[in-house]
């Protein structure tokens, strides 16, 4: 497995691949390879549902939170969560799994299946188990990624009839203890897939981060979702800044984040033998370069911040703000204009671009839910300390989007 890996990796920069139709970027980090020894599970969405808004759900043995699309009312899909157990699920589309000899119609489930995971699962082996039982053709071809409050992290590159289990804790497959997927699988067709360029900025990441230990929820969140450093080209759109008025437009396609991008979640789960009410999970609603994280436990119920939840037009006001913004570095509507980035929107030579204003508030808020983390570590979780913070942040982001861009999250949607 482990040369399969390095033979896959010797083609990436060969690879120049096109636009995939759901082109999610995501990694499983065991807790060996962290500073504080929690597992993290990251998805970077790319989705053509660009309204995003997260529920609660409790229909099933373990109340769960989930990313979900707003226009799913009645929540039939997850794309991303986790549950009351500690146990966490998302995926990335794979496009080389598929035998060439399967002609069955049943696909897109994906959803449902992660859905009927953080109902039912509290372990990597009982997603297993469950992936066993159920009836086949399963409807998926994903890169299924889970960790548990047990201390796994794994993989599962499942098609329709079957999976393999690739271990982030074993040193056999993951070196370093974390795996990273874009859309293809290892185990699946050589060369086939998507995603070899996104993949290959993303390893780069990874390597010199776990080189500093420094694999954490911001570094995922900032560094990674964040990243605008193109993997083939060596395009970094942080260097040689262009001046805020001078009109400038940049490809923007096959970096981490694109014009696809959706949501971000991170979930960080806790040490074996650690409470899983302290599993928290670091979300990012709405185009990740216009938007901010805020973390949500589980723990704390349904009463999380207003502005992630749908409203009255069933879209959540933060999203709604987050494509305003988006919709600033992208002006071109017409033809290919999504593909083309107006850089000082977003960056610029005065730092007063959109993400140069958003990474310091959102940094903030992050070590805000930092100290909560810590406080929990130490003595018992506290709901109503945590529904305080919500109400707190919800007012920061509220304040934050008005009085920086006149952007108002309260009101009324239509």
């Amino acid at each position: 497995m482990r040369k399969k890996i390095r033979v896959l990796g010797v083609f990436l920069f060969l690879f120049l691949i096109s636009n995939a139709a759901f082109p999610c970027t995501t990694a499983v980090i065991s807790g060996k390879a962290t500073p504080d020894g929690r597992p993290l599970l990251w998805k970077h969405r790319d989705s053509g549902h660009l309204q995003n808004i997260v529920r609660y759900f409790n229909d099933g043995i373990y109340p769960y939170i989930g990313l979900v699309n707003a226009d799913d009312s009645l929540g039939s899909n997850v794309w991303a969560g986790y549950n009351a157990a500690g146990f966490a699920i998302m995926n990335s589309a794979s496009y080389n799994l598929k035998a060439k000899n399967d002609t069955s119609k049943a696909k897109d489930r994906e959803g449902i299946l992660m859905k009927q995971a953080l109902r039912f699962c509290r372990t990597v082996d009982d997603f297993a188990r469950l992936l066993d039982t159920l009836p086949k053709p399963l409807g998926v071809e994903s890169n299924f990624g889970v960790i548990d409050a047990q201390g796994g992290a794994a993989y599962f590159e499942t098609d329709n009839y079957g999976y393999k289990k690739l271990d982030a804790n074993d040193p056999a497959i993951a070196p370093n203890g974390y795996l990273i997927h874009t859309n293809f699988s290892f185990t699946g067709h050589a060369n086939g897939g998507e995603g070899y360029i996104r993949y290959r900025e993303a390893e780069k990441l990874f390597d010199l981060a776990f080189a500093r230990d420094s694999l954490t929820a911001k570094f995922l969140l900032q560094k990674v979702s964040r990243s605008l450093e193109h993997g083939l080209t060596g395009c970094n759109l942080y260097e040689n800044l262009p001046d805020a008025r001078h009109s400038r437009f940049v490809c923007f396609r096959d970096f981490i984040p694109r014009h696809s991008s959706v949501s971000v979640m991170v979930v960080q789960g806790v040490r074996k033998g650690e409470s899983p009410e302290n599993t928290v999970a670091w979300t990012i609603l709405g185009f990740p370069l216009t938007s901010v994280a805020i973390p949500l436990w589980v723990a704390a119920g349904a009463d999380f911040p207003e502005i992630l939840k749908a409203q009255s037009g069933q879209t959540a006001p933060l999203c709604n703000a987050a494509l305003q913004l988006k919709n600033r570095c992208f002006p071109i509507a017409r033809g290919s204009g999504n593909s083309y980035l107006y850089w000082p929107a977003l960056l610029n030579r005065q730092h007063n671009g959109i993400l140069q204003r958003i990474l310091p508030f959102e940094s903030r808020l992050i070590a805000q839910g930092n100290r909560l983390l810590k406080r929990f570590a130490h003595y018992s979780f506290e709901p109503k300390e945590v529904q305080n913070f919500y109400r707190q942040v919800n007012n920061e982001v509220i304040n934050f989007y008005r009085n920086t861009w006149e952007i108002d999250l309260k009101e009324k949607q239509r």
